[in-house]
């Protein structure tokens, strides 16, 4: 939580929350190995698997803690010490969001005036709030992110393009890849947060600030859900959304390989860790070198319990203080709208170099329209920004399907 006077925790008081989520994952790991030892002789006790599950509730909330504190320390005041022209900017910005005052930011030659009144958000603060969303977003912090002017993307992917070495006078062969165009469509974003009139006239509150800290997480929240479930019509296409039936990726058809656990519902019932193997060597090893796991957290605190053959726990807490967890020696990303692996047929963990295989796309410019009369007293700022995504190398992500 935030001190008494309201600035960011310190880098001691992470440290000591690391520490303390540290001590919580060895108690977790004694009273798991106690519980495995437990079922091995006459079953698991109710007093170990009730301290089990107290310890993992603990170890989430502290994880979660520790997110908390890194996202807040690193939300500087926007704009703060910078350059009299960016100041001028802030300026007018402030006036607008105050009193909807417009005519400084006209004549500072703000381009995106809209035909219903939108504003564009200086570039200033919205570079500050695009930074943050590629803190908080976690599809968006792995995936190649893209910047456009236009409402679409259109990128050209060559379908069995073939190569070999030659001599210096050897003749070539033909080469006979085709190009597949795949469509990068950009979907309205918007979030509508809500400002009194108290801190509106409080000149000590940053608005631009309070402004980024309110869309950000709302979009944050949006677009993470698109980027894992979405339709592809109206919002970005998900990533399990092109769940295929073998397991290797097919461009054509643009669906992603699956590795099925032999289990409805679960992980295989006799060494339920294969499949996580499985999963991993199913990806080619280019690939393979900057995978991350990609899953929600009840499918990670199931993991957590799993070994492998030689007693040794597959998942593995961070490093540092606002790193991520490890689970065969690959990051894990979590995701809460991933599908629970508890459900018959759901492609519940994703495994991949989503650097490579996943493409967001920004349309340029977020629009902030002000309206002090549909919520009154309190004022409402309709923003909006365009993003997209979908998959862009279909071989270089593979999902894990919990079905027969």
């Amino acid at each position: 939580m935030d001190n008494e006077m309201g600035a960011p925790e310190t880098k001691a008081e992470l440290n000591d929350a690391f520490g303390e989520f540290m001590g919580a994952f060895e108690v977790f790991r004694e009273t798991n190995d106690r519980r495995l030892a437990e079922l091995e002789k006459k079953g698991a006790d109710a007093l170990t698997v009730e301290k089990l599950s107290r310890v993992e509730a603990a170890l989430d909330s502290q994880q979660r803690r520790m997110d908390e504190m890194v996202l807040r320390g690193a939300r500087p005041s926007l704009m703060g010490g910078a350059p009299v022209a960016v100041n001028e900017t802030k300026s007018a910005f402030n006036a607008f969001v105050r009193s909807g005052d417009e005519q400084a930011m006209r004549q500072l030659e703000t381009k995106a005036m809209t035909s219903d009144g939108g504003l564009a958000m200086p570039i200033e603060v919205e570079a500050e709030v695009m930074r943050r969303l590629g803190q908080i977003s976690p599809i968006r912090s792995i995936a190649t992110v893209r910047t456009i002017s236009a409402t679409s993307f259109r990128k050209a992917v060559p379908n069995g393009l073939t190569g070999a070495w030659a001599s210096e006078s050897a003749a070539r062969s033909a080469d006979t890849a085709t190009l597949k165009a795949l469509n990068f469509p950009t979907m309205e974003l918007y979030a509508m947060p809500a400002a009194s009139s108290v801190l509106i006239d409080d000149a000590a509150v940053d608005v631009e600030a309070w402004l980024a800290d309110e869309i950000e997480m709302v979009f944050a929240e949006q677009e993470t859900k698109a980027f894992v479930i979405g339709d592809g019509t109206t919002m970005p296409k998900g990533i399990v959304s092109y769940a295929g039936t073998s397991e290797d990726g097919d461009l054509d058809n643009e669906t992603l390989g699956i590795v099925k656990t032999g289990n409805n519902g679960g992980f295989p019932t006799v060494a339920p860790s294969d499949a996580l193997v499985d999963l991993v060597y199913s990806l080619k090893a280019s690939y393979r070198q900057n995978a991350h796991f990609v899953m929600n957290r009840s499918t990670q605190a199931h993991i957590r319990k799993l070994k492998d053959g030689e007693g040794e726990y597959l998942w593995s807490p961070p490093s540092v203080p606002g790193g991520r967890a490890g689970l065969m020696s690959f990051p894990i990303v979590e995701a809460e709208d991933m599908p629970d692996f508890t459900t018959t047929g759901a492609n519940a963990i994703a495994f991949g170099d989503f650097r490579r295989g996943y493409l967001i796309v920004d349309r340029q410019g977020i629009k902030v329209l002000r309206d002090p009369y549909s919520a009154k007293p309190n004022v409402l700022f309709y923003t909006t920004k365009r993003v997209g995504g979908g998959v862009q190398d279909f071989d270089a992500i593979k999902l894990l399907q919990f079905a027969a």
